[in-house]
């Protein structure tokens, strides 16, 4: 009798004579159990659910292909992860505060928020500004700005991420122009911009330009710091709002991937060699509450991708197989009913991001669900990222999850179920066409609706909003709101800087920019003019609405 024979006859027995019985008579607590992909929880796994599992293909070792136990060989015994705040608001002296507060707390990224119309690529003076500068970010008009945001900051001490994807290129632009102004050459710039705006046609919807010139921004930058910022991620391609808006573990994985193969497909397309371009691509993905799923969702988006860029691209370059990711705890999962609550949830979140293996962190403040974060609760989601690293142990061994039977069968599952939708979305055309189709739209809405019933008949519980209510909760003091007033200072500004600065130079500097978005050059260089020369934000964009046009999204019902 074999091995496997053994103990299946043996678990049979374990199921029928213990488990069952007892069952029977102590009820489990509900009739399924799942993860958020759909995906059933046994009640125990053992090397039964693992069959014809090959160690060497299925895993390796860290630091070498597939990458299923991380990315580096020996991963946070030589390096942690890198710990960064997502932070900005108000107007630029603002933001440099709390960037510096942080830098003094011990964090060891920056992590811009901008406003909405930096985002989408508008002023501050413009109407479509009005009520919303340095709200959800800090507002970013022209260079002048960026110097105050980064005043006193090394740029060639520190790596930058940068949450902007229409505007992607003129950020990164302005980025480049202060440390120019700092003394820092742009080939020793390290950081990243999010530049992903295929995940904004599905879930975010900051988009400006439609997807073919929009696509076209994205290669051009790739080509541009390919040659001239080698250190600098190109791209971060993002899996967290869809996750945000709604979808499971196995969407985030499967339309985040696919993202991404559009883009290489493009930059492939524009010229590009995909064992270059592809050592600076990045990925963002959503911490949940389903530990195991989160843990498994990792390691199976890193083995899955290093698949991809190797059987279907070609690719020989090792380090243009791996998958490194940020990671961000959930908003969505943050509740404003006991608020204190949001620690635990994210202290878990981020536990299972560093076991996932992820390369940057970001760990969300309890008080987000009211507002933006104060000092102390930043300093406190800070805190949770340094007990974890230093106090916890979880970083002193590789993978320590790997080869848990739950585990590993968890990371098949999810691979094998994005798999499917990929192939899906290749049936459809690939995954602009796929968007303008509307299909991973509606995959997402569905998800979202499912998951809500499930909260609200109780199938889902989530402690102080449908269980373990209080009738009168404290409340959170020193909540931060941003001042009315501060809008107004930044339109002062703005309009300081177009009395002062050369108008003939920025007028030069457009034109030429619109000539060269006409004839199909590699634009960088031309922003990078122009931001030099003090054009703004709006003004930029505005030269490129005019000959990309804007997109209109398609009803999806």
């Amino acid at each position: 009798m074999g091995t496997d024979e053994k103990l299946s006859n043996a678990f049979e027995e374990w199921e029928n004579g213990i488990l069952k019985p007892f069952i029977e008579k102590y009820p489990e607590r509900r009739e399924n159990f799942s993860t958020s992909s759909g995906v059933k929880k046994n009640v125990l796994y053992t090397p039964l659910d693992l069959q014809e599992f090959d160690y060497l293909k299925n895993l390796g070792f860290p630091g070498e292909y597939p990458f299923t136990r991380g990315v580096q060989p020996n991963m946070y015994r030589g390096k942690l992860w890198t710990m960064r705040q997502y932070a900005g608001f108000g107007t630029a002296e603002e933001s440099n505060k709390r960037f510096r507060y942080l830098l003094e707390q011990g964090q060891t990224g920056l992590s811009v928020a901008f406003d909405l119309p930096t985002q989408i690529g508008y002023d501050s003076d413009h109407p479509m500004a009005e009520g919303e500068v340095g709200r959800v970010g800090v507002a970013i008009d022209s260079v002048e700005d960026m110097e105050i945001l980064f005043d006193s900051i090394p740029l060639d001490k520190v790596t930058t991420s940068m949450t902007i994807n229409a505007t992607a290129a003129i950020l990164l632009a302005m980025y480049i122009v202060v440390a120019e102004k700092q003394g820092v050459d742009m080939s020793k710039l390290r950081g990243t911009i999010q530049n992903d705006i295929l995940k904004e046609y599905i879930a975010r919807g900051t988009y400006i330009f439609p997807p073919k010139p929009s696509m076209k921004l994205i290669t051009d930058i790739f080509a541009f710091c390919s040659k001239n910022v080698p250190k600098w991620n190109t791209i971060s391609i993002s899996g967290y709002h869809m996750r945000e808006a709604g979808a499971t573990a196995v969407q985030e994985v499967a339309f985040t991937l696919a993202d991404g193969i559009a883009y290489v497909e493009a930059a492939i397309e524009a010229g590009l060699d995909p064992n270059v371009f592809g050592e600076r691509l990045s990925f963002f993905f959503a911490a949940h509450n389903d530990f195991f799923e989160e843990i498994a969702k990792f390691r199976a988006a890193r083995r899955l991708w290093a698949r991809i860029m190797k059987e279907r691209f070609k690719v020989e370059n090792p380090k243009a197989l791996k998958l490194r990711f940020h990671t961000q705890t959930a908003g969505s999962t943050l509740t404003a009913q006991q608020p204190m609550n949001n620690l635990i949830r994210v202290t878990l979140q981020a536990l299972a991001a560093v076991l996932g293996g992820t390369q940057s962190l970001h760990t969300n403040s309890y008080d987000e669900a009211l507002g933006l974060p104060t000092e102390e609760s930043v300093k406190l989601a800070l805190r949770t990222q340094q007990i974890i690293a230093y106090e916890s142990g979880v970083a002193d061994t590789v993978d320590p999850l790997g080869g848990s039977y739950y585990i590993e069968y968890l990371t098949n599952m999810i691979e094998e179920e994005a798999i499917k939708y990929i192939e899906k979305i290749d049936e459809l055309g690939g995954m602009v066409k796929a968007i303008e189709m509307g299909y991973p739209q509606r995959e997402i809405h569905e998800s979202a609706y499912k998951q809500q019933l499930k909260i609200e008949n109780g199938e889902e519980t989530v402690v102080g909003v449908n269980a373990f209510q209080e009738e009168e909760t404290k409340e959170i003091e020193n909540i931060l709101k941003v001042d009315p007033a501060l809008e107004e200072k930044q339109k002062q500004r703005l309009k300081r800087l177009r009395e002062t600065r050369d108008n003939a130079a920025v007028e030069s500097s457009l034109m030429a920019l619109r000539q060269a978005a006409k004839s199909g050059e590699n634009l960088m260089p031309f922003i990078i003019n122009a931001v030099k020369n003090k054009a703004t934000i709006g003004e930029i964009t505005d030269v490129l609405r005019d000959v990309f046009g804007e997109y209109t999204e398609s009803v999806i019902l």
